[in-house]
């Protein structure tokens, strides 16, 4: 129940409810950032074919891989702030989120300089095909100089949503998708500036998005009980950054191990020409929409089950993992037949008709599709549960068997052992993705989830 303070109590009320109008905007939220990242790759690809894809697909995946740090740390920071509010200690928020902004937009300083030091090596060793290796160079360096704008937009998101607020960052991102399709139109069409203009109608519009949400959270300070020094933001408090980092950290290194898998994955698949290259950019953008659901749950899971385990209400932890499974395997089932039925519409958007070899690959392609959407609706109540609970080992265990083991493993196993190519590697990656499915069922029937997050992260 929300209270005057703006602060949003998962503690009672109705569960089906919350987790609904919780996940609603944080859904559609994702769906705009998937929306307007495959802009880019339409755009793109109808003005400059399977090169174009295969640019904005290789350059987007380096991107990608710098922003593991903000996608641990904003999750776990959006934790830990669930958990003060469960555990009544709102006071503390303010200090917190000084710390927390302080660190991540320092390392996105660092990552932005070390990314454009080690650019194009890294381009190299992924096999970017020549065609669009230049576009990939142009699209990454872009997004790179931005990449501040991602870490800032991501952080205030994340202390907004750890409040039980989902509905402001979703009408910041907004402004974003909007702000990103014209651009696109302006950059890339009428002043052709290929992928490199594709990027930068991306970071100029996160950019916009990031600075209206933090003059939201600003000027609604004293609504969300959020008292901040500026000095917080330079001199950080030891033990609440000790806190961030030890939950953090397994968050972060999943991320971004997930994302050296698929890079390392990628290496393979770019290896079977530009077509496969372009398909592969294709095939991340079905990867975005089976996660659209499982994310906005699993964001939402995690701010409702942390402070419910603050609260030591473990009766509602049970019923809002049952709820959360029922929801996301319906939709997985409708997104399942909607690719089974329609997949050449579905495929077809994202390239020219000329393009029929790209297309050709895409039937191989929809059993796989099929396990993505129900790995990533399994997974999303589990990863919950696990963020939610503040267990940074188990997390830490998570992070290496599902990002490193399991999907290089499979992938090589089905790809070069097994001999099926670059449809081996993606099937690899969507079986693997079912592993915190099962590591999810042995925490929670193990009962540690229930032990005092205090003790999980001192």
């Amino acid at each position: 129940m929300a209270n005057k303070s703006g602060i949003t109590d998962f503690t009672t009320g109705n569960i089906t409810k919350q987790l609904i109008s919780f996940a609603s905007p944080l859904f559609l939220s994702n769906l705009l950032q998937v929306v307007y990242n495959m802009v880019d790759m339409m755009v793109v690809g109808k003005v400059l074919g399977k090169a174009g894809i295969s640019a904005v697909s290789v350059g987007g995946d380096v991107v990608h891989f710098l922003t593991f740090i903000v996608m641990g740390f904003s999750a776990a920071a959006q934790v830990l702030i669930a958990r003060y509010i469960g555990s009544r200690q709102q006071e503390k928020i303010g200090r917190f989120v000084g710390t927390t902004a302080g660190f991540l937009l320092a390392a996105a300083v660092i990552l932005s300089v070390l990314g454009i030091l080690i650019q194009q090596p890294i381009l190299r060793l992924m096999n970017t095909p020549e065609e669009a290796f230049s576009g990939a160079v142009a699209y990454s360096l872009v997004s790179m100089i931005g990449l501040v704008f991602i870490y800032g937009y991501n952080v205030v998101s994340a202390i907004l949503r750890g409040m039980g607020d989902s509905r402001h960052p979703f009408i910041f991102i907004s402004i974003a998708a909007v702000m990103n399709l014209g651009l696109d139109v302006v950059f890339v069409i009428f002043l052709e500036m290929g992928a490199g203009g594709a990027a930068l109608a991306t970071v100029l519009s996160q950019a916009v998005s990031f600075v209206a949400c933090a003059i939201f959270l600003y000027r609604n300070r004293e609504k969300f009980s959020l008292h901040i020094k500026p000095a917080w933001f330079f001199r950080w408090d030891k033990e609440m950054l000790s806190s961030l980092v030890k939950l953090g950290t397994p968050m972060a290194i999943k991320s971004a191990s997930i994302q050296i898998s698929k890079m390392f994955v990628n290496s393979f698949i770019n290896s079977y020409g530009v077509a496969v290259s372009a398909f592969a950019g294709i095939a991340n953008k079905i990867g975005s929409v089976a996660n659209l659901v499982s994310n906005a749950m699993n964001t939402a899971g995690s701010t409702m089950i942390g402070q419910n385990i603050a609260a030591k209400e473990y009766g509602r932890v049970k019923k809002i993992l049952q709820k959360m499974l029922i929801i996301t395997l319906t939709i997985a089932a409708v997104f399942s037949l909607a690719i089974i039925l329609f997949p050449e519409q579905i495929f077809g958007i994202f390239t020219s008709a000329d393009d029929a070899d790209v297309l050709a690959i895409a039937k191989g392609y929809i059993p796989i599709a099929v396990l993505l959407f129900v790995g990533s609706a399994l997974r999303s109540a589990m990863s919950a549960l696990i963020n939610g609970s503040g267990n940074y080992r188990i997390n830490f265990f998570t992070a290496i068997l599902d990002g490193v083991v399991m999907r290089i493993g499979l992938a090589l196993l089905f790809g070069l052992a097994f001999g099926m190519k670059h449809y081996g590697f993606w099937l690899g990656d969507a079986i693997a993705g079912f592993t915190p499915f099962f590591i999810g069922i042995v925490f929670y029937f193990s009962g540690r989830y229930k032990i005092n997050p205090e003790k999980t992260v001192e």
